[in-house]
């Protein structure tokens, strides 16, 4: 008993910033108006100036105590208060000025944090200078054009100024922008994972699932050889073997019976080895798509199965096939361990991310560590996708997995 339900796919924004993890809230926003961010810079500068008198109240009265080791952990403490009092002001100035969106777990350490407001000190007072020098230049072109208006300045003086000031122009803008780079580069350091945090954590990740493929590999190597051996192979040795007995023997009608028993045995092993070729990669695949190749699992299913396919969009060959042996090796391991009498699949395409989920009723306690589990989880992690295994004992067992499609 089968049952295959499809519909369209619901379409959905998944954009993140950068490599965001799945955890990271970081996700893409539109661009803050200009307006707003000019004012979150010269918002800035004032919180500079609180950062600085922090720090200089901080060295004259916790100086003393955070030299004296016994009473060092106090003062700093109460340094720290007050820093991450100062941060957590900047961060909201800059998600509510800049449209910037960091983890919303993640915390920086203490050493991390004072360099932050250091800088954030040193680059806003900075700041606040560069802006007090460019409206000074804005009066002082204003006093310019007034006074070649009256006819006190000559051609020569008026374009040695205007050439003066627009030099000094380009190099205030200049540093506004460089400073206001500066500014939220360092609040994605200490707000979230650095460039370089995010570097050395992609590595590790793309080690980890090479590792997993080619545990992976090997893994599937040794059950198709496991397969062939100890079916096909000794199927063929009992074929060979009626075959022997069949051509030796002298009774006609015994020989006839043995022939008949070949030809079945022979049909069996035709059918063990569509099943080791359909296991190592269906065709259908290539041939019909995702849906109909789940079909095929579903005909060979032993128990009653549900597939909700959900993708209306074409499918990357690798996302199909991964999608494919998730639901086959969740569907099989169900049947042969898990004494389920149901199971329900469903293959979804949300933007740009294919969801798959396999839920039985059985009584649970599935091994994510097993051979085949891990398996799957290293076919899925090579692709940058995500594979969760929940299985309490009594069940429901629900495998789900997201992989990337973009």
């Amino acid at each position: 008993m089968q049952e295959h339900v499809t519909g369209a796919a619901s379409h959905g924004p998944a954009a993140a910033l950068g490599a965001a993890d799945p955890g990271d809230d970081r996700s893409a926003a539109p661009p803050a108006p200009r307006a707003r961010r000019v004012l979150g810079v010269l918002l800035g500068c004032a919180t500079a100036l609180l950062g600085t008198l922090h720090f200089l109240l901080a060295g004259v009265v916790l100086g003393p105590f955070l030299l004296w080791p016994r009473t060092r952990r106090d003062a700093l403490r109460v340094l720290m208060a007050g820093a991450r009092r100062l941060t957590a002001l900047e961060r909201s100035r800059r998600s509510v000025f800049f449209g910037d969106r960091f983890p919303a777990h993640y915390r920086a350490s203490d050493r991390k944090v004072l360099r932050y407001l250091a800088v954030r000190c040193s680059t806003g007072l900075l700041c606040a200078v560069v802006t007090g020098l460019l409206v000074f230049g804005a009066v002082l072109a204003g006093l310019l054009v007034n006074g070649a208006v009256r006819g006190g300045l000559g051609w020569e003086e008026l374009l040695t100024q205007a050439v003066l000031g627009g030099v000094l122009l380009f190099l205030d803008v200049q540093g506004l922008y460089s400073l206001a780079a500066l500014d939220a580069r360092t609040a994605r350091e200490c707000f979230g994972p650095s460039e370089r945090e995010l570097l050395r954590q992609r590595i590790d990740e793309l080690a980890a699932s090479r590792a997993a493929v080619v545990r992976a590999v090997d893994v599937e190597r040794r059950r198709i050889e496991r397969d062939l051996h100890d079916g096909v192979q000794q199927r063929l040795v009992a074929l060979a073997m009626l075959l022997g007995r069949a051509r030796r023997s002298r009774d006609p009608e015994r020989a006839d019976a043995l022939l008949l028993q070949a030809h079945e045995e022979s049909q069996g092993v035709l059918t063990e080895l569509r099943e080791v070729a359909w296991r190592v990669y269906p065709s259908a695949l290539d041939s019909l798509g995702l849906e109909e190749a789940l079909g095929g699992v579903a005909e060979r299913c032993g128990i009653p199965l549900r597939i909700r396919f959900e993708a209306g969009a074409p499918l990357p060959q690798p996302v199909e096939a991964a999608a494919y042996f998730v639901v086959s090796e969740a569907v099989t391991n169900a049947a042969k361990h898990s004494a389920a009498t149901a199971v329900e699949v469903r293959v979804a395409l949300t933007g740009t991310r294919l969801a798959v989920r396999v839920e039985d009723n059985g009584r649970g306690g599935a091994d994510p560590a097993g051979s085949g589990l891990a398996g799957l989880r290293g076919r899925v992690a090579a692709l940058d996708g995500v594979l969760r295994v929940d299985s309490p004992l009594g069940g429901p067992t629900i495998i789900s997995a997201e992989l990337p499609c973009a």
